[in-house]
Formats: C-alpha cells, sequence, structure tokens
C-alpha cells in the first residue's frame, strides 16, 4: 500500500513502459465516458488486484500478484468553454510489472493486467470533435479501445479476448494498445441503420521499445505507419466487425530477409441468443473471431476464438456473469521452419464476476492453456485467478 500511494503522489511524471517477454494485449476495464446524466467534468479511479496461480505444467509452479490502478478524466468542452461538439480525455495508468506468463509459459497472456515493466505513465491523451453523422479523434490513442472490441467477450481475463492474438502479435512494439500507445487520428462514420465505418493512421512503433518505462512519441525513423479500418454491421440481436490492418514499414521475416507486406484481416460477432424475462441485460450472448495475420513476419499465422456470457439472474442476484471461452492461435509454417514449434496453443478460460458492491467486484477464473508458447518443450498449464476491482468516481 505504501508503494502505492507513493505512486499515485509520483502520477505527474507518467514515464511510459512496455511489455517484456510476451504479446501486448487487451486492456478491458471500464473507462469513463461524460454522458447527459453527469456534469461537464469526469474523474474516474479503478484499481484492480489479481492472484494467479499456476497449479501445473508451464515452466513452473507458483503464484503472482498483479494489479492495476486507472486514473481517467474527461472533459466536455463544449459545455466548459462553447467549443461545440469537442471533448477531451486523458487516461493515466499504474502496473506493478509482475509477469504471470514466465510461469505458465504462455504467449497469448492468461491475464491482460500483465505488462511485464513497473512503471506509471500516460496512456491515453486526445482531443475528439464530433460532428453530424461521425467524429474525429486525434492524440495518443488505444485502438483496441474501438477497433476489434466485443461487449460479450470484455467479461474474460484472457488478453486474446480483446483483440486477438493475430493483431496482437505484430509490430516492433506491438500495435497502439495495452500497455503502449501512440499517436494516431481516428475517424469513425455512422449511418442511421446503425452501420458504423472507423479508419485510423498510427505511429507504426508505440513508445520506445528501448526504454519501455517513458512516454514516448516518436515518428520516422523507418517506424512507419499502420493503418487500419473496420466497418460494423448490425444484427438483429448484435452485431458484426469486418476489420483488416496494414504496416508501411518493412519487417524482417523469419528467413533473415526484410520486405513489406505486414497485415491482416479479422471477421467478430456477437449476439444474444436469449434473453431472460425481455431483458436485454440478462440473457446468454455468444460470441466469436476468426483472423489472419501474415505468416512471414509473425508467429502466428490464423487466429480463432469463441465464447459464451451469461448474465444473472443468479438466485437473486442479477448482475453476475459467469462465461467460457477458448482462443486457439495457430503457428505459421515460416515460424515452425525456424523454429521447433507445435501448432498452436490453444487456451480456455471459464470465469465468474461478481459485482458485490456498487464499487467493488470479485471475479475467480480458472485457465487450462495447451502447449503453452507453441513450445514442444513445455508442458500445458493449469492456472487459477482470483480478481477484485474497485472503481468510483471522484468527480462527475
Amino acid at each position: 500500500m505504501r508503494s502505492l500511494v507513493a505512486g499515485v503522489a509520483a502520477f505527474a511524471s507518467l514515464p511510459a513502459f512496455a511489455s517484456e517477454g510476451h504479446l501486448p494485449h487487451s486492456h478491458t476495464h471500464s473507462r469513463g465516458e461524460i454522458d447527459e446524466n453527469q456534469g461537464p467534468l469526469l474523474l474516474q479511479a479503478t484499481y484492480t488486484g489479481e492472484v494467479m496461480s499456476n497449479a501445473s505444467g508451464g515452466i513452473r509452479r507458483g503464484s503472482r500478484y498483479l494489479d492495476n490502478l486507472d486514473l481517467v478524466a474527461e472533459a466536455d468542452l463544449e459545455a466548459l468553454a462553447g467549443w461545440k461538439g469537442a471533448s477531451v480525455h486523458v487516461y493515466g495508468l499504474y502496473n506493478n510489472g509482475k509477469s504471470f506468463s514466465d510461469l505458465a509459459g504462455d504467449a497469448q497472456t492468461a491475464s491482460n493486467i500483465e505488462t511485464g515493466v513497473r512503471a506509471f505513465r500516460l496512456y491515453e491523451a486526445w482531443i475528439e470533435q464530433a460532428f453530424a453523422g461521425g467524429s474525429l479523434k486525434v492524440g495518443l490513442y488505444d485502438l483496441n479501445s474501438e477497433f476489434d472490441s466485443l461487449d460479450a467477450s470484455g467479461l474474460f481475463i484472457g488478453s486474446p479476448h480483446g483483440i486477438g492474438t493475430d493483431f496482437a502479435q505484430t509490430g516492433e512494439n506491438g500495435p497502439s494498445i495495452f500497455p503502449s500507445t501512440s499517436l494516431a487520428a481516428r475517424l469513425s462514420i455512422e449511418s442511421a441503420a446503425g452501420w458504423v465505418v472507423r479508419a485510423a493512421v498510427l505511429d507504426g512503433v508505440p513508445g520506445d521499445p528501448d526504454h519501455p518505462k517513458r512516454t514516448a512519441v516518436k515518428l520516422g525513423n523507418g517506424d512507419g505507419a499502420l493503418l487500419v479500418a473496420e466497418v460494423e454491421a448490425p444484427l438483429p440481436h448484435g452485431r458484426l466487425l469486418f476489420g483488416g490492418w496494414r504496416y508501411t514499414a518493412r519487417f524482417d521475416d523469419h528467413a533473415g530477409n526484410s520486405g513489406r507486406g505486414n497485415d491482416g484481416l479479422y471477421v467478430r460477432g456477437e449476439t444474444a441468443l436469449f434473453e431472460e424475462a425481455g431483458d436485454p441485460a440478462q440473457g446468454l450472448a455468444a460470441f466469436a473471431r476468426l483472423g489472419i495475420a501474415d505468416g512471414r513476419f509473425n508467429t502466428f499465422r490464423r487466429f480463432a476464438s469463441a465464447g459464451l456470457n451469461y448474465t444473472g439472474p443468479f438466485r437473486g442476484r442479477d448482475e453476475d456473469q459467469l462465461g467460457l471461452a477458448v482462443a486457439a492461435a495457430f503457428t505459421s509454417d515460416a515460424y515452425k521452419r525456424a523454429v521447433p514449434a507445435n501448432d498452436a496453443e490453444v487456451a480456455f478460460e471459464l470465469t465468474y464476476r461478481a459485482p458485490v458492491a456498487s464499487w467493488l467486484s470479485l471475479q475467480p477464473s480458472a485457465h487450462y492453456i495447451i502447449n503453452p508458447g507453441a513450445d514442444p518443450s513445455v508442458r500445458s498449464a493449469l492456472a487459477f485467478g482470483l480478481r477484485a476491482e474497485i472503481s468510483f468516481n471522484i468527480l462527475g
């Protein structure tokens, strides 16, 4: 607790950090958003603590305590300064840097708050301008906050249920997602029929890979850009996403040759299978995702995931959630020619989230990881976790 308080006091320095030894991944915590029922200012804090234990298999048995502190501030500039349609968003982040993957040996990362580096840093800082039928965002931006993101899969602890592993593995320092984000411009166009088109241009290398504890925005030096586009189509009880991405920079392939064409595609959807007593907030939802990435440059060529998410009632507990999901990342032929590897890493997750108070939720989880890291020398791992999340609005 002393280290946490000291860290909050030092928050203004905000150095960045990056993931080490595993894939960059999604960050699926709730984020502050100003709506018509709130004032023009919002300040929200969320602290997440999690114990993860590797019971068998993997690299070695053991436990880790991981934590995450989100500080989100948003302001409605129209209400405060008369700037019509404008808002600003600043998001600071702290993690203790503990790694569970060094026990389980997994590549897809069983906990979505793992970073491998202890630091405070500025995570997002953007301004958004709304206009008729859409909006434009410019600044430090997490692309997974809007791209390749579903509601039903947000329940799960495992990283591949945020952004797909095929996308998360890419780039020199990952794409612009947790835990390192980059400068970006994002355009979103929405139709009255529920269709949405999103496109973004982002710095190809988030942060500074050589100095992972620093907040850094460096353009040029051969970093190139990451181009992302996504179309969201409405379904009767859900939505469907079609997305694609491409880096403009050159990359070394598994044979050591430099080339272009590091790109990929994904399709992802969610739907409500049934509702409890006609309440859309309760019932059973299903989701699935398929994705591909260029196997010349990346470890995993193909990715598939699917899951079920049931929301109450559980003996009067109307907001509890129970979920079962699987994520499979398939190694590319080029990678297997360069490195002895299994065909895939497959991760199963069973989890239950219980809000026990308006400000507190508890979430136990169980994970079975087949072929961790697709490494033939690492046995399949069985792991258990318990997460506690405390969230409250300081202002707004």
